[in-house]
């Protein structure tokens, strides 16, 4: 790609520099510190940032949190990202207080919780917990048990199915909203509509199919592998990661059945991402997005990062002890962060018929070389261009459906009708 695109803006960028402030964060309220092991796990490698170590996020870093993420959104309603490693070893106490605090700074905004956990230490406090203060949990499950176990186990190499089931099951019973977030790895290739119907089966109504992909490198203490970001000199391909064309045949089975019969009933976010870009409005997930850094990562001593995904000394951003979490996210540092999901894309991506819809997705999978060797081609872009071509007639025709004012879901008996050849 010439340099100096590399450096260019548009007039997009532009309008995004001068908007009124509205970012998320993802907050780490205990690090990386996690109860479970799994293999392709992206963060557990955080504690050696901080000593090996991953201490809870201190009352008092909580409330200035609170107050700085609060007070620097200029939109009326703000939603707060619990995550981790696993966020419920905070300890219920610590979601009281933080509770307290939103209460405390809100003023006339609306203050939305949303929390991931792999769901080992639900319990029925915590539930009434969540059910009573409204919050939205995410589960992580990644299908039927040999899918799920091989790779998620707890720090003594036991399996976690059941324990995740129950928790799914005491959720369901005392009421809190819930939906899942599942990988999409080696073992889940070929199995797209047997995981979905067993996501249905489970009670999620909202789905996240994430794909694995990463690199690694042998650690010099011996033991698991190292995931690496795009560009480290030595890294491989981990060997639990998906295949381009395993995902985006992954998610065409799992297409062929929705569009048939689960419209406006069950939601994939890749769908809701897919449909948003052919009707040309914003997609809702900054992978998708033409440039991202709307979203920071705060650490449990304050420390803020560009990207959960890019977690690395180099995109360090500052610290909300030092400066506030509103000038951080309007800082040149995560501007470029930002702009570069576009600009350094290779031009074959810019050229591409998809990619309106594809946008070079997120930078943390683009380990591949162009046809012309340039770098940072998106490891899954063989699956995406599967996917996108299968699904455009039938994004087509909800678009022009949504045009009309007319509910998506008119789409299923057009689709059964296309699936048999008859229009």
């Amino acid at each position: 790609m010439p340099r100096n695109f590399q450096k260019s803006l548009t007039f997009a960028d532009a309008i995004k520099s001068s908007r009124p402030a509205a970012f998320g964060t993802m907050l780490k309220p205990a690090g990386s510190l996690c109860n479970l092991d799994c293999q392709y796990c992206y963060y557990l490698d955080k504690a050696d940032l901080y000593g090996g170590k991953e201490p809870k996020m201190s009352v008092e870093m909580l409330e200035e949190y609170v107050r700085q993420y609060i007070e620097g959104n200029d939109v009326p309603l703000v939603t707060f990202c619990w995550h981790g490693g696993e966020p419920l070893l905070a300890g219920l106490d610590y979601y009281r207080r933080a509770v307290e605090f939103q209460k405390k700074y809100a003023g006339e905004k609306k203050i939305d919780n949303a929390l991931q956990t792999n769901g080992v230490m639900l319990n029925e406090e915590w539930c009434s917990f969540f059910k009573e203060n409204n919050f939205l949990i995410g589960v992580s499950i990644d299908g039927p048990r040999d899918i799920h176990d091989p790779f998620r186990v707890d720090k003594g190499g036991r399996p976690t199915f059941d324990r995740v089931m129950a928790g799914i099951e005491l959720m369901a019973r005392i009421g809190v909203e819930y939906n899942t977030l599942s990988t999409v790895n080696r073992l889940s290739e070929g199995r797209g509509v047997e995981v979905y119907n067993f996501m249905k089966s489970i009670g999620s109504h909202y789905m996240q199919f994430l794909p694995v992909v990463e690199h690694v490198i042998d650690s010099p203490r011996g033991g698991r592998s190292r995931i690496v970001p795009p560009g480290y000199r030595g890294g491989r391909r981990a060997e639990w990661s998906v295949t381009g064309r395993g995902y985006g045949e992954f998610m065409n089975d799992i297409f062929d059945q929705w569009v048939v019969s689960d419209v406006g009933s069950y939601f994939v976010q890749l769908f809701d991402v897919a449909l948003a870009q052919w009707v040309g409005v914003p997609p809702g997930l900054c992978s998708f997005g033409e440039t991202c850094g709307d979203a920071l990562v705060v650490e449990h001593n304050g420390d803020v990062y560009s990207c959960d995904h890019f977690v690395y000394p180099e995109y360090k951003v500052g610290n909300i002890m030092e400066s506030d979490l509103k000038t951080l996210f309007r800082s040149q540092a995560q501007f470029r962060f930002g702009i570069n999901k576009r600009n350094t894309l290779p031009a074959e991506c810019l050229r591409c018929k998809w990619y309106f819809a594809c946008r070079g997705e997120c930078p943390k999978h683009r380990f591949e070389k162009a046809a012309n060797g340039e770098n940072n081609l998106n490891a899954l872009c063989e699956g995406y261009k599967l996917f996108f071509s299968h699904v455009d007639p039938y994004m087509k025709y909800m678009a022009e459906l949504l045009k009309q004012k007319q509910p998506p879901a008119l789409v299923i008996p057009w689709a059964r009708q296309r699936m048999m050849g008859l229009v």
